[in-house]
Parts: C-alpha cells; sequence; structure tokens
C-alpha cells in the first residue's frame, strides 16, 4: 500500500496521531484512545501500519499467555515528504484534506464526548482568519508559525500536561488581488 493510500486513511491517521510524541502503546490503549472505532478495527489498521513500517514494535511481554505488543511510531514513514507532495494530483490532495478533516472531526466528537469536556473551560478554538499576504509574509508568518510549534513538539507528559491537538491548515482562499482584477 502506498504511503499516501496508508496514511490517508482517518482511523489510520487517528493511530499516527495517538502515537506522535514519542509514545509506546499497545493496541488495547490505542482502542481506549480511540473509543468510537471497533477494538477490531483498530487491530487491523495498526496491522496495516506496522507491516507497512510505519509502526514498529517497541517491547514484548506476556500477558495471561498472550503476546502484548508496544508500538511506536516511525517519524520518518509518518507523513508525506515535500517530493512526494509536489507529485500529487488535485484529487490526492482532496482525499488526503479530507481524510485529515475526518479524523479531526472525530478526535472532536470524542473530545466532546468525554464526561468532563468542558469546550470553554479547555479553551477550545476553532477560528479562522483571513490574512492578506504576499510571498515574503507568507514565508515569514510559516516561519513564525514553525518556530513557536516545533519546540513544543518535543515536549514529554508530565503531571500536570494534558495533550492537545493542534491543526494548522494554510492554503490560498482567493487568487492574488492583481490576478482577480484582469
Amino acid at each position: 500500500m502506498e504511503t499516501l493510500e496508508l496514511l490517508g486513511h482517518p482511523v489510520r491517521l487517528r493511530i499516527v496521531h495517538a502515537l506522535r510524541g514519542d509514545r509506546q502503546l499497545t493496541t488495547t490503549q490505542l482502542a481506549a484512545l480511540l473509543p468510537d472505532v471497533s477494538k477490531a478495527m483498530v487491530y487491523r489498521h495498526v496491522d496495516l501500519l506496522a507491516g507497512a513500517g510505519v509502526l514498529e514494535v517497541a517491547g514484548e511481554r506476556r500477558v495471561r499467555g498472550a503476546v502484548e505488543r508496544h508500538y511506536r511510531l516511525r517519524q520518518d514513514r509518518a507523513g508525506i515528504d515535500p517530493a512526494l507532495a509536489s507529485t500529487l494530483t488535485p484529487d490526492d490532495h482532496r482525499r488526503g484534506f479530507a481524510a485529515a478533516v475526518a479524523a479531526l472531526v472525530a478526535e472532536f466528537n470524542a473530545y466532546l464526548d468525554r464526561e468532563n469536556a468542558d469546550p470553554a473551560a479547555d479553551p477550545v478554538g476553532y477560528r479562522q482568519h483571513a490574512v492578506w499576504l504576499d510571498e515574503a509574509e507568507l514565508h515569514e508568518l510559516i516561519r513564525e508559525l514553525r518556530s513557536a510549534i516545533v519546540p513544543r513538539l518535543a515536549n514529554k507528559a508530565t503531571p500536570g500536561r494534558a495533550r492537545y491537538l493542534l491543526s494548522p491548515i494554510l492554503f490560498p482562499s482567493e487568487a492574488p488581488a492583481d490576478e482577480s482584477l484582469s
């Protein structure tokens, strides 16, 4: 299965997201993090991701006669690199975006379904902003966002830290003003 097809499924994408941050989880733990997905489906998708090398076994132990595997994410296999992205068709991008949005909606619904969910107190945000940028300003914005986000990707789970999903989405919603007026 090719990378785009493999990562283009919302459940597989959620499994990948669940393992980000150097986590090592069993399939049972992953199923608990995806309460809206059947255990059988989680097992099937973990098997596909492991078979493709996106997940690797970090450790094994015997539990009541069965082998329990802890999986970890192989960061080098868990994304679409720029070389592959440059070969994607518009339909490939549509499918990838749809999978990412479906995974995000599923994660948000799972959050809201938790007994203690409180969007106002947590503080949940899902605003969209329209900004006018020339090419230099666009690249500056991307650099600034990366400089704010990348250092926090190395944060480890500790008491008092909650895990948040941050999903920046950026695309031009209109052609540059000088092109649209001609």
